[in-house]
């Protein structure tokens, strides 16, 4: 992709995990999920976590446990929600402040980024709504995102569907390598 400047990943069910949370000490990366980490930052694009925790807010594992997880896989930054839903905020996704401070602070357009994800309901919907490359990854709960659960998300389409994490930063890669 040429001219792209970042790429947002979620974390449980795209980069690890199962799908549900799992304490940052607890957490598990999926076989390539390093790789794909390690591709998009000699490819020269900043790479940012993009995760709902709404944990936090119960108090059940803290933000910077979280942004020292994040650190320690590679990332350039993390961007994280640690509200519940009641909350209310406008950083939860399918909100859009996360990657709206993410673009602030790094000096980002958003159409020239992409969002990796396994939800179509949350992690597709913010990318869509802010332009940037859709990538949805088949691992945790992609397979139900793109069938049973495919309605909550009809508006958006997916720019490229991956069996994970690794196959999205190739293809995303791909033409920067030639």
């Amino acid at each position: 992709m040429k001219n792209l400047q970042a790429v947002f990943i979620d974390r449980d069910g795209t980069i690890g995990g199962t799908g549900h949370f799992i304490h940052p000490r607890d957490f598990t990366l999926y076989e390539g999920s390093a790789d794909a980490i390690t591709r998009l930052k000699k490819a020269g694009l900043l790479v940012f976590a993009f995760t709902n925790q709404h944990r936090i807010s119960r108090q059940q594992a803290t933000k910077a446990e979280f942004q020292e997880q994040f650190q320690t896989y590679g990332f350039d930054d993390a961007f994280i929600c640690p509200h519940s839903d009641e909350d209310g905020c406008s950083c939860k996704k399918p909100g859009i402040g996360m990657l709206l401070e993410a673009a602030e602070k790094h000096g980002l357009d958003l159409k020239r980024c992409a969002v990796i994800g396994d939800v179509g309901s949350t992690d597709m919907l913010a990318a869509h709504r802010v332009g940037a490359i859709k990538i949805l990854v088949r691992t945790g709960w992609g397979d139900a995102s793109l069938t049973t659960y495919r309605d909550r998300w009809s508006e958006a389409e997916p720019d490229f569907v991956a069996e994970n994490v690794l196959e999205a930063a190739e293809w995303l890669t791909a033409d920067r390598n030639k």
